[in-house]
């Protein structure tokens, strides 16, 4: 095991699957790394620093620096895979997907289907997303429930260092197109991770990060730190709680979730994504369409308002979730009577 920076298990992930696969490509806006910087080309490694070292060990046939546009990014993405590579397309802010939203929707989504299972878009498409650096409303959301809404995309939105490596590392080597969301204020966090070079998470598994019975926390990404916190709080006054992290919202892993209401009785879906037509609602119905004879309680949501989020740091602090509403929203849960 290894301790390693988020960003870091992003970029060792790809680094290994480019020397194990020679079709493995890498191509997005600046990847080569800040041309003119101080210290060399290579010295930034991105605006998110997770392409640093690619195009010196790989150079320009398979670390390719794009135009800033994301349906060209895209769309060279799905004619790559398409031609038998595997490339890794890299969008800077998951904000701007809706310009590339025909190369994504209709096509790579949908190409395995339109030809009877006969061709295969082993394309990964990489997103920084997420709020918490006052960066306003084109540069801050988090669009996870428009692509788990596309069928034919598997979603995946890694918390931990580990997961990173893990999840990546089968998206790579997926024959189906993946989203691969990652959410910006995790890039420096660190956590332990393993050495072995063939370590795979497969979707659709969740993970339980904290086990209770009371109450059943769902949610992942940043807002999964704040559902621990939540849980900790509450063992102290013997109140347990389940966490689950997603892990993947597409394929879901239905069975973990409704294993855990099963015993509790009682839900409350954390997303940092609005709430009308979003993941946290989809759960809720999800909860009360399968597991409704064990309910004690309505389920919960906990989610930004529907509204864009805004600017000024007071502002977005009350737009997003928070320990003091998710902890407000379990303990509502829990005294329904």
């Amino acid at each position: 095991m290894s301790n390693m920076m988020y960003r870091a298990a992003v970029l060792s992930t790809i680094m290994e699957e480019m020397e194990r696969d020679p079709n493995v490509v890498v191509l997005g806006e600046d990847v080569v790394g800040g041309m003119g910087t101080e210290g060399g080309p290579e010295a930034i490694g991105g605006i998110w620093s997770t392409s640093t070292g690619l195009y010196d060990r790989f150079g320009a046939t398979r670390v390719i620096d794009t135009p800033i546009s994301e349906s060209a990014i895209v769309g060279a993405a799905a004619g790559l895979a398409l031609s038998g590579k595997r490339p890794i397309a890299e969008l800077m802010f998951a904000d701007f997907i809706g310009v590339s939203l025909d190369q994504i929707w209709n096509q790579i989504a949908k190409f395995r289907y339109m030809f009877g299972g006969k061709t295969r878009c082993p394309a990964v498409i990489r997103m920084a997303y997420g709020a918490g650096y006052n960066a306003a409303a084109q540069h801050s959301q988090s669009v996870h429930q428009i692509l788990t809404g596309m069928p034919g995309l598997k979603v995946v939105m890694p918390t931990t260092p580990a997961d990173v490596k893990g999840l990546l590392r089968t998206a790579i080597r997926d024959d189906d197109p993946v989203i691969f969301l990652e959410h910006k204020a995790l890039y420096a966090t660190t956590g332990e991770v393993p050495d072995d070079r063939d370590f795979m998470i497969p979707f659709g598994h969740a993970r339980l990060s904290r086990a209770g019975g009371d109450v059943t926390i769902i949610s992942s990404g940043l807002l999964l730190g704040m559902c621990e916190a939540v849980a900790d709080k509450l063992k102290g006054e013997g109140i347990g709680c389940d966490v689950i992290d997603l892990r993947t919202t597409s394929p879901l892993d239905e069975e973990t979730i409704l294993d855990s209401v099963e015993v509790t009785g009682r839900v409350v879906v954390v997303d940092e994504a609005p709430p009308r037509c979003g993941l946290g609602a989809d759960l809720c119905a999800l909860v009360a369409e399968k597991a409704f004879s064990s309910l004690k309680a309505p389920p919960l949501q906990v989610t930004p308002p529907h509204t864009p989020i805004p600017f000024a740091r007071e502002l977005e602090s009350a737009y997003l979730p928070s320990v003091d509403k998710i902890e407000a929203a379990v303990r509502r849960v829990l005294a329904w009577r």
